[in-house]
């Protein structure tokens, strides 16, 4: 089979297609045949050797992967060869099959295909998790989402609109903008100028008759988490779900205690691996919200195969909206 392969870590064009092995599926594991693969952020930090889980070189990339069930070794009696599945893995995914585990992998909703489903992986269950569970949001609180035309940012703005949130969506131009409105956003924030400590809180205010947001989603980091920790309402919370903006903020804890604020992280992997009912649970109303029309996972394009490192590239650059998946090319 193919597998795009870190050999020396580096920018995506590092990447490199190899043909290695067919995998068998051992005790406890399934063999999938991959379709689809979701292309997100993280891989772009695993590539370059920055990110903080990295395996043994060489080894294939790759978070996200939906496809058919092609075998399962002994002991697996939740699925059997020819189920459509979605799994979230920790690498492994940029590859034509892989070796996944009951606990990482579910069944797809029969009118969901592949492409659509890779694009459903790893930021919406991020988005859900930083919400629900980190976030402790409840029905009809106001969000802000900060990058809400990235992969993260919009799946939290749909998930927050769809669980009955009054969602704030911070973008950068109008063409976001127009995106996230069109994808459920109440209010648009412009966060565009270079120095958004001020105008960020005025927007948030204008919005809110001067309350605040009661939770905030930052998978941005840099200037945007100062700012949004001042948009706060009284005793809000803020999930800090990565640095896409490359700086690592810090806070100064008297301002918590000022404003009866909270702030906390999300490390999805961290739930996969400790409490896999629980990420059970969120894939079931994941595909409950798509069911119901709130989860619309948007393509920005359907890569080949070949194409990848491209794809991972615009990631890199922060010039996705939405999601991008590489496709497997037909045989």
């Amino acid at each position: 089979m193919r597998a795009y392969q870190v050999v020396e870590h580096g920018d995506p064009s590092s990447l490199q297609i190899n043909k290695i092995a067919d995998l068998m599926p051992g005790k406890g594991q399934i063999l999938i045949g991959v379709r689809a693969a979701g292309i997100n952020f993280p891989d772009v930090l695993v590539v370059s050797g920055k990110y903080q889980v990295l395996p043994k070189r060489p080894f294939t990339p790759g978070k996200d992967l939906a496809g058919v069930v092609l075998g399962v070794g002994p002991d697996v009696t939740q699925f059997s060869a020819g189920d459509r599945v979605l799994s979230h893995v920790e690498h492994g995914a940029f590859a034509e099959q892989a070796l996944v585990t009951p606990e990482q992998t579910f069944k797809l909703p029969d009118a969901l295909g592949f492409a659509q489903a890779a694009a459903m992986g790893l930021v919406y269950q991020t988005a859900y998790l930083a919400l629900v569970d980190r976030g402790q949001y409840r029905k009809g609180e106001t969000v802000l989402v900060g990058g809400a035309a990235g992969g993260i940012g919009l799946a939290a703005v749909q998930i927050a609109k769809g669980l009955g949130a009054r969602v704030l969506a911070a973008v950068r131009t109008p063409e976001e903008a127009a995106f996230v409105k069109n994808n459920g956003a109440d209010h648009v924030i412009d966060v565009s100028g270079s120095d958004i400590k001020d105008s960020l809180r005025a927007q948030v205010h204008a919005a809110t008759d001067g309350i605040g947001a009661d939770v905030v989603l930052d998978p941005l980091g840099g200037d945007f988490f100062g700012a949004a920790l001042r948009a706060m309402a009284w005793c809000g919370r803020l999930v800090v779900i990565g640095f896409a903006a490359g700086e690592i903020p810090s806070v100064k804890a008297n301002y918590l205690l000022l404003k009866n604020i909270s702030v906390c992280g999300l490390q999805w992997s961290d739930y996969r691996d400790r409490t896999p009912k629980r990420v059970e649970e969120v894939q079931a109303d994941i595909f409950r919200l798509w069911q119901a029309g709130a989860v619309k996972p948007q393509l920005m394009k359907e890569y080949p195969f070949s194409e990848l490192p491209v794809a991972l590239d615009l990631i890199g650059q922060g010039k996705v909206r939405g999601k991008a998946v590489v496709v497997m090319d037909a045989t």
